[in-house]
Protein backbone atom coordinates (compact mmCIF):
# COMPACT_ATOMS: atom_id res chain seq x y z
CA UNK A 1 0.00 0.00 0.00
CA UNK A 2 0.95 3.51 -0.55
CA UNK A 3 1.42 5.89 1.90
CA UNK A 4 -0.34 8.82 2.31
CA UNK A 5 1.90 12.13 3.28
CA UNK A 6 -1.13 14.63 2.96
CA UNK A 7 -4.57 14.27 2.21
CA UNK A 8 -5.93 17.16 -0.65
CA UNK A 9 -9.47 17.31 -0.36
CA UNK A 10 -10.48 20.23 -2.71
CA UNK A 11 -14.42 20.51 -1.62
CA UNK A 12 -13.46 21.24 1.88
CA UNK A 13 -11.32 24.37 3.71
CA UNK A 14 -8.06 22.99 4.90
CA UNK A 15 -8.08 24.42 8.56
CA UNK A 16 -5.08 22.88 10.10
CA UNK A 17 -2.49 20.01 8.75
CA UNK A 18 -0.95 18.93 12.27
CA UNK A 19 2.38 16.63 13.22
CA UNK A 20 -0.44 13.77 11.47
CA UNK A 21 -3.83 14.90 10.89
CA UNK A 22 -5.37 17.37 8.71
CA UNK A 23 -8.45 19.16 9.87
CA UNK A 24 -11.24 20.02 7.71
CA UNK A 25 -14.22 22.55 7.60
CA UNK A 26 -16.97 20.90 6.23
CA UNK A 27 -19.52 23.61 5.67
CA UNK A 28 -20.92 23.22 9.06
CA UNK A 29 -19.84 25.59 12.57
CA UNK A 30 -20.47 22.34 14.79
CA UNK A 31 -18.29 19.88 12.86
CA UNK A 32 -14.92 19.07 11.70
CA UNK A 33 -13.68 16.32 9.65
CA UNK A 34 -9.98 14.88 10.59
CA UNK A 35 -7.50 12.87 8.11
CA UNK A 36 -5.13 10.85 9.84
CA UNK A 37 -2.09 10.50 7.22
CA UNK A 38 0.59 8.53 7.47
CA UNK A 39 3.28 10.88 8.58
CA UNK A 40 5.29 10.46 11.49
CA UNK A 41 7.51 12.71 14.11
CA UNK A 42 10.32 12.56 16.72
CA UNK A 43 11.40 14.65 18.79
CA UNK A 44 8.57 17.46 18.12
CA UNK A 45 9.57 17.11 14.73
CA UNK A 46 7.43 15.72 11.64
CA UNK A 47 9.83 12.98 9.38
CA UNK A 48 9.94 13.46 5.48
CA UNK A 49 9.86 9.67 5.69
CA UNK A 50 5.63 8.12 5.85
CA UNK A 51 4.76 4.98 7.43
CA UNK A 52 2.01 3.12 4.96
CA UNK A 53 -1.05 2.29 7.19
CA UNK A 54 -0.14 4.27 10.30
CA UNK A 55 -2.90 6.99 9.73
CA UNK A 56 -5.80 3.87 9.48
CA UNK A 57 -4.28 2.67 12.38
CA UNK A 58 -4.26 5.59 14.50
CA UNK A 59 -7.68 6.22 13.69
CA UNK A 60 -9.11 2.82 13.90
CA UNK A 61 -7.42 2.34 17.98
CA UNK A 62 -8.44 5.88 18.66
CA UNK A 63 -12.08 4.73 17.59
CA UNK A 64 -11.56 1.70 19.54
CA UNK A 65 -10.87 3.54 22.46
CA UNK A 66 -12.94 6.55 22.81
CA UNK A 67 -15.84 3.66 22.46
CA UNK A 68 -14.39 1.92 25.17
CA UNK A 69 -14.23 4.70 27.39
CA UNK A 70 -17.41 6.31 27.15
CA UNK A 71 -18.19 5.36 30.34
CA UNK A 72 -15.50 7.49 31.77
CA UNK A 73 -15.61 10.77 29.70
CA UNK A 74 -17.62 11.55 26.55
CA UNK A 75 -14.93 12.43 23.33
CA UNK A 76 -15.78 14.06 20.03
CA UNK A 77 -16.30 11.70 18.03
CA UNK A 78 -19.36 11.76 15.41
CA UNK A 79 -18.90 9.78 12.55
CA UNK A 80 -16.61 7.28 12.30
CA UNK A 81 -17.58 6.30 8.78
CA UNK A 82 -18.17 9.67 7.23
CA UNK A 83 -18.39 7.99 3.26
CA UNK A 84 -22.14 7.96 3.92
CA UNK A 85 -22.82 11.38 4.78
CA UNK A 86 -24.47 13.94 2.53
CA UNK A 87 -21.71 15.97 1.93
CA UNK A 88 -19.02 13.09 0.59
CA UNK A 89 -18.26 13.42 -3.03
CA UNK A 90 -16.93 10.39 -4.97
CA UNK A 91 -14.87 12.75 -6.90
CA UNK A 92 -13.14 14.15 -4.16
CA UNK A 93 -11.02 11.32 -3.37
CA UNK A 94 -10.09 7.99 -4.47
CA UNK A 95 -11.99 6.56 -0.68
CA UNK A 96 -10.23 3.07 -1.01
CA UNK A 97 -6.74 5.28 -0.13
CA UNK A 98 -8.93 7.00 2.55
CA UNK A 99 -11.42 4.92 3.79
CA UNK A 100 -10.90 4.01 7.64
CA UNK A 101 -8.37 7.19 8.62
CA UNK A 102 -11.19 9.62 8.19
CA UNK A 103 -13.70 10.82 11.28
CA UNK A 104 -16.29 13.54 11.95
CA UNK A 105 -16.14 14.78 15.04
CA UNK A 106 -17.48 17.82 16.70
CA UNK A 107 -15.32 21.05 17.62
CA UNK A 108 -13.70 21.95 20.68
CA UNK A 109 -12.59 24.15 22.17
CA UNK A 110 -8.93 22.66 23.04
CA UNK A 111 -7.65 22.82 26.73
CA UNK A 112 -3.72 24.22 26.39
CA UNK A 113 -2.62 21.73 28.25
CA UNK A 114 -1.69 17.92 27.40
CA UNK A 115 -2.00 15.38 30.01
CA UNK A 116 0.33 12.99 31.03
CA UNK A 117 0.21 10.19 32.89
CA UNK A 118 3.13 7.52 33.89
CA UNK A 119 2.96 4.27 34.77
CA UNK A 120 6.44 3.33 34.37
CA UNK A 121 9.87 4.57 34.64
CA UNK A 122 10.78 5.16 31.28
CA UNK A 123 12.16 8.10 28.82
CA UNK A 124 12.80 11.13 30.01
CA UNK A 125 11.24 10.65 33.03
CA UNK A 126 13.98 8.09 33.74
CA UNK A 127 17.03 10.17 32.63
CA UNK A 128 15.64 13.03 34.99
CA UNK A 129 15.28 10.14 37.67
CA UNK A 130 19.13 9.18 37.63
CA UNK A 131 19.49 12.76 37.87
CA UNK A 132 17.54 13.87 41.36
CA UNK A 133 15.75 10.64 42.06
CA UNK A 134 12.49 12.87 40.48
CA UNK A 135 10.10 12.36 37.74
CA UNK A 136 8.50 16.34 36.37
CA UNK A 137 9.78 17.09 40.19
CA UNK A 138 7.46 14.41 41.53
CA UNK A 139 9.68 13.09 44.41
CA UNK A 140 10.16 9.20 44.06
CA UNK A 141 11.19 6.42 46.03
CA UNK A 142 14.72 5.31 45.69
CA UNK A 143 16.13 2.80 43.94
CA UNK A 144 13.69 2.60 41.42
CA UNK A 145 15.49 0.89 38.20
CA UNK A 146 14.62 1.41 34.61
CA UNK A 147 11.34 0.67 33.44
CA UNK A 148 9.72 -0.66 36.65
CA UNK A 149 6.37 -0.17 37.33
CA UNK A 150 5.83 3.36 39.52
CA UNK A 151 4.29 2.11 43.26
CA UNK A 152 1.21 4.04 41.58
CA UNK A 153 0.68 6.03 38.15
CA UNK A 154 1.29 9.78 38.54
CA UNK A 155 0.02 12.56 36.25
CA UNK A 156 3.10 14.95 34.83
CA UNK A 157 0.99 16.90 32.73
CA UNK A 158 2.83 19.48 30.15
CA UNK A 159 2.00 22.71 27.52
CA UNK A 160 1.10 22.20 24.29
CA UNK A 161 3.53 23.08 21.86
CA UNK A 162 2.77 24.19 18.09
CA UNK A 163 4.51 21.66 15.51
CA UNK A 164 8.59 21.71 15.23
CA UNK A 165 8.46 23.26 19.17
CA UNK A 166 8.88 21.32 22.19
CA UNK A 167 6.91 20.69 25.06
CA UNK A 168 7.62 21.48 28.55
CA UNK A 169 6.38 19.83 31.78
CA UNK A 170 4.82 21.87 34.28
CA UNK A 171 3.52 21.43 37.69
CA UNK A 172 0.03 20.48 38.58
CA UNK A 173 -0.14 24.45 40.33
CA UNK A 174 0.22 25.73 36.69
CA UNK A 175 -2.75 23.45 35.56
CA UNK A 176 -4.69 25.66 38.12
CA UNK A 177 -3.37 29.00 36.71
CA UNK A 178 -4.12 28.05 33.29
CA UNK A 179 -7.94 25.89 33.60
CA UNK A 180 -9.09 26.79 37.01
CA UNK A 181 -8.83 24.80 39.88
CA UNK A 182 -12.01 22.54 39.30
CA UNK A 183 -11.27 22.02 36.04
CA UNK A 184 -7.38 21.12 36.59
CA UNK A 185 -8.53 18.49 38.91
CA UNK A 186 -11.33 17.21 37.03
CA UNK A 187 -8.48 16.37 34.07
CA UNK A 188 -6.31 14.87 36.15
CA UNK A 189 -8.41 12.86 37.98
CA UNK A 190 -10.15 11.53 34.40
CA UNK A 191 -6.40 11.15 33.54
CA UNK A 192 -5.56 9.36 35.94
CA UNK A 193 -8.53 7.00 35.74
CA UNK A 194 -8.83 6.48 31.96
CA UNK A 195 -4.70 5.19 32.26
CA UNK A 196 -6.08 2.78 34.88
CA UNK A 197 -8.87 1.66 33.23
CA UNK A 198 -6.82 0.98 29.68
CA UNK A 199 -3.64 -0.28 31.60
CA UNK A 200 -5.55 -2.86 33.02
CA UNK A 201 -7.17 -4.03 29.67
CA UNK A 202 -4.02 -4.24 27.81
CA UNK A 203 -2.44 -5.81 30.45
CA UNK A 204 -4.67 -8.66 29.59
CA UNK A 205 -3.84 -8.81 25.76
CA UNK A 206 -0.38 -8.80 26.89
CA UNK A 207 0.41 -5.24 26.49
CA UNK A 208 2.12 -2.78 29.19
CA UNK A 209 1.28 0.95 29.11
CA UNK A 210 4.20 2.33 30.49
CA UNK A 211 2.64 5.91 29.99
CA UNK A 212 0.37 7.75 27.53
CA UNK A 213 -0.80 11.60 26.94
CA UNK A 214 -4.60 12.86 26.91
CA UNK A 215 -6.06 15.79 25.02
CA UNK A 216 -8.70 17.31 26.19
CA UNK A 217 -10.90 20.14 25.07
CA UNK A 218 -14.47 21.38 26.12
CA UNK A 219 -18.04 21.69 23.94
CA UNK A 220 -20.49 23.89 25.50
CA UNK A 221 -18.64 23.98 28.63
CA UNK A 222 -18.65 20.10 29.05
CA UNK A 223 -15.19 18.35 29.27
CA UNK A 224 -14.44 16.20 26.45
CA UNK A 225 -11.57 14.00 24.97
CA UNK A 226 -10.25 14.94 21.87
CA UNK A 227 -7.61 13.93 19.44
CA UNK A 228 -6.29 10.49 20.11
CA UNK A 229 -6.64 8.06 22.81
CA UNK A 230 -4.08 5.34 23.69
CA UNK A 231 -2.07 4.98 20.06
CA UNK A 232 1.28 4.00 19.38
CA UNK A 233 1.89 7.62 18.85
CA UNK A 234 0.62 9.32 22.12
CA UNK A 235 1.51 6.21 24.24
CA UNK A 236 4.53 3.86 25.09
CA UNK A 237 3.12 -0.10 23.98
CA UNK A 238 5.96 -2.57 25.42
CA UNK A 239 5.30 -6.44 25.40
CA UNK A 240 4.78 -7.76 28.72
CA UNK A 241 6.27 -11.35 27.64
CA UNK A 242 9.55 -9.84 26.68
CA UNK A 243 9.38 -7.06 29.96
CA UNK A 244 11.72 -7.03 32.52
CA UNK A 245 12.53 -4.26 34.83
CA UNK A 246 16.19 -3.20 34.43
CA UNK A 247 16.18 -3.11 30.90
CA UNK A 248 14.84 -1.27 27.78
CA UNK A 249 12.02 -3.41 26.73
CA UNK A 250 11.13 -3.76 23.01
CA UNK A 251 8.35 -1.25 21.93
CA UNK A 252 5.37 -1.18 20.02
CA UNK A 253 5.45 2.34 20.00
CA UNK A 254 7.78 4.92 17.36
CA UNK A 255 10.51 4.70 20.18
CA UNK A 256 12.24 2.31 17.50
CA UNK A 257 12.42 5.86 15.11
CA UNK A 258 13.39 7.69 18.17
CA UNK A 259 16.42 5.08 18.30
CA UNK A 260 17.54 5.24 15.17
CA UNK A 261 17.84 8.96 14.75
CA UNK A 262 19.69 8.73 18.22
CA UNK A 263 22.17 6.16 16.50
CA UNK A 264 22.45 8.32 13.49
CA UNK A 265 23.44 11.20 15.65
CA UNK A 266 20.82 13.74 14.18
CA UNK A 267 20.51 16.94 16.55
CA UNK A 268 16.71 17.28 16.91
CA UNK A 269 16.51 20.21 14.83
CA UNK A 270 14.89 20.04 11.23
CA UNK A 271 14.73 19.26 8.89
CA UNK A 272 15.00 15.63 9.92
CA UNK A 273 17.21 12.78 8.27
CA UNK A 274 14.39 10.39 5.95
CA UNK A 275 14.16 6.76 7.27
CA UNK A 276 15.11 3.85 5.34
CA UNK A 277 13.53 1.35 4.27
CA UNK A 278 14.12 -1.36 7.02
CA UNK A 279 13.12 1.22 9.73
CA UNK A 280 10.01 2.17 7.68
CA UNK A 281 9.28 -1.75 7.31
CA UNK A 282 9.80 -2.81 11.37
CA UNK A 283 7.54 0.31 12.28
CA UNK A 284 4.89 -0.30 10.64
CA UNK A 285 5.18 -3.61 11.92
CA UNK A 286 4.93 -2.55 14.95
CA UNK A 287 1.80 -0.41 14.66
CA UNK A 288 0.19 -3.23 13.45
CA UNK A 289 1.13 -5.56 15.96
CA UNK A 290 0.09 -3.29 18.99
CA UNK A 291 -3.31 -2.65 16.59
CA UNK A 292 -3.92 -6.63 16.56
CA UNK A 293 -2.92 -7.41 20.33
CA UNK A 294 -5.46 -4.64 21.78
CA UNK A 295 -8.27 -4.41 19.42
CA UNK A 296 -8.48 -8.49 18.09
CA UNK A 297 -9.46 -6.99 14.95
CA UNK A 298 -8.15 -8.68 11.61
CA UNK A 299 -5.03 -7.53 10.01
CA UNK A 300 -7.17 -6.85 6.46
CA UNK A 301 -8.96 -4.45 8.45
CA UNK A 302 -6.32 -1.78 7.80
CA UNK A 303 -5.16 -3.44 4.16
Amino acid sequence: MNAVYQSNLPSYRLLKRGKVRDVYDVGNEELLLIVACDRISAFDCVLPTPIPRKGMLLTQMSNFWFEKTRHIIPNHLVDTNPEWMDWYYEDDWDFDSWRRRVVLVKKAEPLPVEAIVRGYLAGSGWKEYQKSGTVCQIPLPSGLRQSQQLPEPIYTPSTKAAVGEHDENIAFEQTIELLGEDLAQQVRDISLKLYTYAAAYAHERGIIIADTKFEFGLIDGKLVLIDELFTPDSSRFWPLDDYEPGKSPVSFDKQYVRDYLEEVRWDKTPPAPELPVEVVRKTAEKYLEAYRRLTDAPADSVS
